[in-house]
């Protein structure tokens, strides 16, 4: 669901390797704005707050934007949703389900700076919860591997408006499944 002006903060939400930034790449961006930690450098300072600014300076643009860390609980992805609905956007989850065994084998393969040790993957196994309507997001989207070199989204939009004027109510309750492989979804 995206509001009539097309804005939205997409959060990706999922253990590190899951899948989220190759997602970013292949279906959000010729259309979203990027912010991810990763690409800060290592000696950033206040790297949450510097986060926020980059989101705010989209959304202040005009830019809808997508924000590409493990986001693994509402302490980080709050401030996000909270931002996106002050400027009149909608926030938007997509949700990586945790497939342990996929990430830790993926992340081996990952060389320098990339790779995440083993313990951090776990470590936030155990802070992450999927994210639901009820966290004030306007839509959640599943995101799977779908086994040919794309992706599976499972989408559900929030079953009722959330009043504001600027934001549609959204088009059906029902499951929308969409099939993308080296496109971008629609």
């Amino acid at each position: 669901m995206e509001t009539d002006t097309g804005m939205d903060v997409a959060v990706l939400v999922g253990l590190q390797a899951s899948g989220k930034s190759t997602f970013y790449r292949e279906c959000l961006s010729g259309r979203y704005g990027l912010v991810s930690k990763d690409l800060f450098p290592r000696s950033a300072r206040d790297r949450q707050g510097r986060q926020m600014r980059l989101v705010e300076e989209h959304l202040a643009a005009g830019r809808p934007v997508a924000v590409d860390n493990t986001n693994p609980s509402p302490r980080e992805w709050a401030p996000l949703v909270e931002l996106a609905h002050a400027h009149g956007a909608t926030a938007t989850a997509y949700w990586f389900p945790p497939d342990v065994a996929g990430s830790l084998w993926r992340n081996a393969a990952r060389e320098g700076r990339a790779r995440v040790p083993d313990v951090g993957v776990l470590a936030t196994l155990k802070r992450l919860r999927e994210p639901s309507p009820a966290d004030g997001f306007d839509a959640v989207r599943q995101v799977r591997f779908d086994g040919r070199g794309g992706f599976e989204v499972r989408g559900r939009a929030a079953s009722a408006p959330r009043g504001t004027a600027a934001r549609r109510a959204p088009a059906s309750g029902r499951e929308r499944l969409l099939r993308v492989k080296g496109r971008r979804s629609p």
